[in-house]
């Protein structure tokens, strides 16, 4: 027994004092994804990269709202989203600790504005995503005039597009006509 003792002495502890001391995690460890509404623009693409559908996001008409959530015990921690997310608002953090006493402390949720279409007046899209979308190709425009037709074809909804180009379609096919007859 003496022995044994001097060698654990001798050698330090090889047991680790978790729980009682935070326990030490890699760098590249995959713990709890953390979500930052702020920098979200409600895309979905989370929603399909995860694989154990623990990201969902639900849309309200009626309230002009989309809500995204995460439950965490159906969270596999594989990192799927963080890879998907445009924005790098799913980061996977060092926190892997989630026991809770109720089964609805695990889900977090945030709620994003719906963008109206500019013709119809329809909910079409997150206003953060629209807002993203025409950031993104404003930044090819060459004059003015093209960044404001880019940001208003971008706050339109499909069907109102159809609309405007068959209409557009018309009016060159009215033209046309006109002039092969001229």
């Amino acid at each position: 027994m003496l022995k044994l003792l001097r060698e654990v002495f001798r050698t330090g502890e090889a047991t680790v004092k978790y729980p009682f001391a935070p326990a030490e995690v890699s760098k590249d460890f995959r713990g709890k994804p953390e979500h930052d509404s702020v920098s979200c623009i409600a895309c979905a693409a989370c929603t399909i990269a995860c694989p154990p559908n623990a990201i969902a996001m639900e849309t309200d008409v009626e309230a002009e709202t989309r809500t995204w959530s995460i439950s965490y015990g159906r969270c596999i921690f594989c990192g799927r989203c963080e890879e998907a997310c445009p924005t790098g608002a799913i980061k996977l953090s060092a926190d892997f600790e989630l026991a809770v006493a109720r089964k609805e402390d695990l889900t977090t949720k945030a709620v994003f504005r719906l963008a109206k279409c500019r013709s119809c007046g329809e909910p079409l899209a997150p206003a953060k995503e629209v807002a993203y979308v025409a950031d993104l190709i404003n930044a090819f425009c060459t004059s003015p005039e093209e960044a404001d037709r880019t940001r208003l074809l971008v706050a339109t909804c499909p069907e109102c597009k159809r609309k405007h180009d068959v209409e557009q379609v018309a009016s060159l096919g009215i033209e046309r006509q006109l002039e092969n007859r001229r």
